[in-house]
Order: structure tokens, then sequence, then C-alpha cells
């Protein structure tokens, strides 16, 4: 045995033998993906408006493809897309605009006087603190403000001087989704073409990415939607100042699973813990994680399915990791990135079923002559000379 083993080079226990096969190939999937990693963090001014144009390409898609049914060209039919889109988003933006331009003086008065309260709960509550001690707190936190008065300079600066590559992000990302719209198949055919005898798998594999990022995109947008609209009608029956910017930040938010409505709805808190007090404040906490847990066991599986089937560990794993590479926008993209792979992948890898075997294969029948023509004598009507 010892003998056999030397002469066939397996002297190495199978166990540790297939150790090492996993790991040499761990290692060069890692290399590969770091690699990949890089260059798309290096080329993030391209990669994240070709992401999000991606996202919005599946959002407006059915309405060109409505509009080419019709008969329109698919340049009308893009254009009038394109320009329905802007004109929503900037009919909100100005319903908003009017809304916080009316309201916010009315929220001021009303944390003034919120604060107010505070200071006499505090004063004469269960706390006991002196008017000395609350001055103290006070001027301390002014202290830290304008310490730190410089880092919040630098950051505004800083912010100023990528508004002009965000600006540039954002005409990219317009073009990236009209031309989507417009020339979306013929862009897939001739990217199809690079993969020669594997074409057939790549497209099953592209048509099931696209499938599943239309019904999460879709689905996404129902869900924020309501969110949007019950936090929006809570927020106005208690008469909170800017509750309509607050809904539409809520909305926005919702693109973000778990993370984001915890953000904005963190932050509607405060604005109705300042504007209406403590009572109201805590009524919309509650409310806020009922509609959280309805979104949950009930929006979140009718409306989206099974387009994103993760647990929530994975969701905020893969939400982190995109917040690291991509801020605010990797985050944003992350989930839905991650689940076109998950549906993609089987699909390279899946065989189609061969076809059963059938009757031998015939050469197809000569085409017929036009109607109203009889071929004459000796004519040929082959194929190759019916023309």
């Amino acid at each position: 045995m010892i003998v056999e083993r030397e002469s066939d080079g397996r002297g190495v226990p199978p166990v540790l033998s297939a150790m090492a096969a996993w790991s040499w190939r761990l290692i060069v999937t890692g290399v590969v993906v770091w690699f990949s990693v890089q260059v798309i963090v290096r080329l993030s001014f391209v990669a994240l408006p070709v992401a999000i144009a991606l996202l919005l390409t599946a959002l407006l898609f059915p309405l060109t493809d409505r509009l080419r049914e019709t008969g329109m060209r698919s340049i009308w039919a893009t254009w009038i897309t394109m320009l329905l889109a802007f004109a929503v988003i900037v009919g909100l933006g100005f319903i908003i605009g009017i809304r916080a331009n009316d309201e916010f003086p009315r929220l001021a008065e009303q944390v003034q006087v919120t604060a107010r309260e505070v200071q006499n709960w505090l004063l004469t509550g269960p706390f006991q603190l002196k008017e000395a001690q609350l001055t103290e707190i006070v001027n301390e936190i002014v202290r830290q403000i304008n310490t730190q008065r410089s880092a919040i300079t630098s950051t505004i600066l800083s912010t100023a001087t990528v508004f002009v590559e965000v600006l540039a992000s954002i005409v990219l990302l317009l073009f990236v989704t009209f031309f989507l719209l417009k020339d979306g198949g013929q862009i897939w055919s001739w990217f199809l073409r690079a993969f020669g005898g594997a074409a057939p798998r790549v497209d099953r594999a592209g048509r099931a990415a696209w499938h599943t990022l239309s019904q999460y995109i879709h689905g996404t947008v129902i869900v924020a939607a309501i969110h949007g609209v019950v936090i929006g009608i809570v927020l106005f029956g208690m008469g909170v100042p800017l509750w309509a910017p607050l809904a539409v930040l809520i909305f926005v938010a919702s693109f973000i699973p778990i993370v984001g409505i915890f953000f904005a709805g963190g932050l509607a808190t405060l604005v109705t813990l300042g504007a209406k007090g403590m009572i109201f404040a805590l009524v919309f906490v509650g409310i806020l994680v009922v509609e959280q847990q309805l979104e949950n066991h009930v929006l979140q599986p009718l409306i989206v399915g099974r387009a994103v089937k993760f647990h929530p560990l994975a969701i905020i794993l893969v939400l982190a990791i995109g917040g690291v590479l991509g801020g605010i926008a990797g985050a944003a993209i992350a989930v839905p990135i991650v689940a076109v792979l998950y549906r993609a992948l089987p699909e390279l890898r899946r065989t189609p079923p061969e076809l059963p075997p059938g009757e031998p294969h015939e050469p197809p029948a000569p085409p017929k002559p036009p109607a109203g023509r009889v071929p004459g004598a000796g004519e040929d009507v082959s194929p190759q000379h019916s023309g």
C-alpha cells in the first residue's frame, strides 16, 4: 500500500488534499474580487451613476414600453418618459420648498416653547437641577460647537468642491438612463456578441437579473410610497410642521433597507419632539414601530415578493459594505446588486435540458410562387433561384 501511494503521488491524506485545492481556489477568487472592488472604487465616479441609471431604467421602462406599443417611435417614447419623470421630481421639490418656507418659522417658535418647557422640567422635576448647572451644560455644548467650528467649516468647503463632481455624475446618470431606455435591447444584443458560444447562458442570466431588478425596484417604490403617505398623514394629523418634507424624506430613505427608515424616522421624531413635546413624540415612535413591522411581515412579502430573499443579517452586512465603498449611494444600490447577482449566477451554471430525440431533420419545402402567377414549364422554383 505504501509503495502504491508513493508511486501514485498520493501520500497526502484526501481531506488535506481537498482542503488545499479549495484553499488555492479561494485565494485566487479573493484576489480577483479584491482587484475588481478596487477598480470599481477607483471608477466610482462612473460606476455609481451607471448603477443608479439601471435602477431608474427598470423603474421607467414599463412606461416607455407602453408608449412604443401604441406605435410611437422609440425616441419620442423615451423623451416623454424622461420629461414626465423630471416634471414629477420638480413638482414635488417645488411643493416641498413652499411648505418648508411657510412652516419653518412656526417650527422655530414651537421649538423655543418646548425648550423652555424642558428647561423648567429640569429645574423643577425629579432631577432638581440648579439654574447654574443648566447654564453650565448649555455653555459646554456651545463651547464644543465652537471648538469644532473649523472642522465644520472645512467639511462645508469640501462639500462645496464636490458639488461639481455630483453635478457631472447627475448628467452622466441622465445620459445613461436615456440611452438604456431608447436602445436597451440593441445594447444587450451587442453585449452578447462578445461571449460567443456562452451567449445563451449569459442571456438567461441577464434576463433573470433584469426581472429581479424590475421586481425589486417597483416593489420598493410601492412600499416607500406607502411609508411616506402613512407617516405624512400621521404627522399632519398631529399638527407637526414640515410634515410634507418629512414624508418625502421617509419615502426616499425607504430605498435603503432597515437603516434608512431608522434615520428618517429618528429625524421626524426629533422634529415632533421639538414641535409638540414628549407625548406626541412617543406616540409617533409607537406608530412608526408598528408601521415598520407591518412592512417587514406584510408589505415586503406581498409586494416585493421573492426578488430579495435575504436574512436581515445578510442585508445589514451588504448595507455596511455598500456604505463603506460608496457612501449613501452605495448603501442604496448594494441590496439590489447582490439580489441581481444571487439570481443571475445560478442561470450561468444551469444547463438547459436537452431536447428529446425527434424525427430526422428534413430540409424546408421550397417557397410557394406569388399568388396569381403560375410558373411556366421548365421554370425552376427552387429556393436558390426563386429570389
